[in-house]
């Protein structure tokens, strides 16, 4: 399926911003500045067209028909499989297995591969940095094999501390499940520096990259993880719709996370034939349309190649450290080595849901509070931050409008 005649992606990052129609309207009289895309990134025509076409035209289940509608059907959905295998750069297409989103993917992983494997006395080793939804499904894991969770600290800029990780990294941990990309400091995890140490433990790797695929190219292979879980709606695609990578041979031993249709083979009173990968783990009518639409958002992404956004963003980022810290006041919240294009801050003592509302008034979006990352925020002793963060349509005007907004508070509260 091809995007209507002339919604063409522009040939330029500088210009893309022209390509997403959320970013062309007025809110509370002003422009809109988005910078939310942490939470939840806009998305461009392309991938609008691409969903509006697949339901004006092709909207059939998959897998299961004979009639032209749902072959149309099923090779748009299987075809972005093919997509997303290659971005990711997966030995086989096996390997991709298509959830609702991060939070699923993680949550079979524990279940499906960990649930089995873990014992009394075993433990599982997250950080301080994690989303609470790479926290909550280990807590769960734990109560129900008696395994222990244990958390590696985090120091004063939001970075690991390697020492205790390697300390920490004894005989009793059976996996370890880490953020790539910290979602409320932006911190760029060494998670091949990690993988590294755990396989010489042999101890299988998750990293969830819900803030790591929308910002830099990912290799599956060279980072050599075991597990890479991400979503659909943080890389300019739909919601409701995300992506397991797992290494084939893991995934071909783990048991169904799911019972249902389109993961079995055969079934009868007496037992069920499951599926082969990764249609095993793929139970019930998939959301059709937004996997199309998360090929469209991979098609568009390649258009401009995943170098390139990364250069745009971490010039946009170095502009917005550096206009941030001019302002009184300003309190940055996560100053790691290495960033991703997010940026927590604190502005006086003005609470961060104050601050969001003022900036609002001036059509000017970022997300204010614990940003699902109570741990992170208790770490610092705040019950919330402001969090500004960029993707690949921002530039520096949207900063300039942050900043004068910024000020233009601080002389409210004053």
């Amino acid at each position: 399926m091809q995007a209507q005649p002339g919604r063409r992606p522009s040939s330029t990052i500088e210009n893309r911003r022209a390509d997403f129609p959320a970013l062309q309207q007025m809110v509370n009289g002003h422009p809109l500045v988005y910078l939310d895309s942490a939470a939840s990134s806009q998305m461009p025509a392309a991938v609008i067209d691409t969903i509006a076409n697949y339901q004006r035209q092709d909207h059939a289940n998959v897998h299961r028909g004979v009639h032209t509608l749902s072959h149309r059907a099923t090779d748009a959905y299987e075809g972005a499989r093919d997509k997303i295998r290659a971005f990711v750069n997966a030995a086989s297409r096996s390997e991709i297995v298509l959830t609702s989103g991060t939070t699923e993917s993680i949550n079979l992983v524990a279940q499906s591969y960990c649930r089995p494997l873990l014992r009394a006395g075993d433990s599982v080793l997250i950080s301080h940095l994690e989303h609470h939804s790479n926290i909550v499904p280990w807590q769960l894991l734990c109560e129900q094999t008696g395994a222990v969770l244990c958390v590696v600290p985090i120091d004063n800029a939001g970075q690991l501390d390697m020492q205790a990780l390697t300390t920490m990294l004894d005989d009793s941990v059976r996996f370890i499940a880490l953020a790539h990309v910290s979602n409320a400091l932006g911190s760029i995890n060494p998670v091949k520096d990690i993988i590294s140490l755990a396989r010489q433990k042999d101890v299988p790797v998750l990293l969830d990259g819900a803030q790591g695929v929308p910002h830099m190219a990912i290799d599956v292979q060279d980072l050599d993880c075991d597990f890479y879980a991400f979503s659909g709606h943080k890389m300019l695609g739909p919601t409701g719709v995300g992506v397991l990578y797992g290494r084939e041979f893991l995934l071909d031993a783990m048991p169904p996370y799911q019972g249902g249709g389109d993961m079995i083979l055969e079934v009868s009173f007496s037992g069920t034939t499951y599926n082969e990968l990764p249609y095993k783990f793929e139970a019930g009518t998939p959301n059709i349309s937004g996997v199309v639409g998360l090929g469209a958002a991979v098609d568009y992404l390649q258009s401009i190649g995943m170098h390139e956004v990364q250069r745009h963003e971490q010039e946009l980022l170095a502009y917005l450290m550096d206009e941030l810290q001019k302002i009184p006041g300003i309190r940055l919240i996560g100053t790691a080595a290495q960033k991703a294009s997010v940026q927590s801050f604190m502005l006086d003592d003005i609470h961060p849901h104050d601050l969001g509302t003022i900036l609002d008034h001036q059509g000017i979006a970022i997300r204010t509070g614990h940003h699902c990352a109570m741990p992170v925020m208790q770490r610092f002793g705040l019950p919330g931050t402001a969090r500004a963060s960029l993707s690949l349509y921002n530039n520096r005007d949207d900063i300039d409008r942050l900043v004068a907004a910024l000020l233009q508070a601080k002389q409210i509260f004053s």
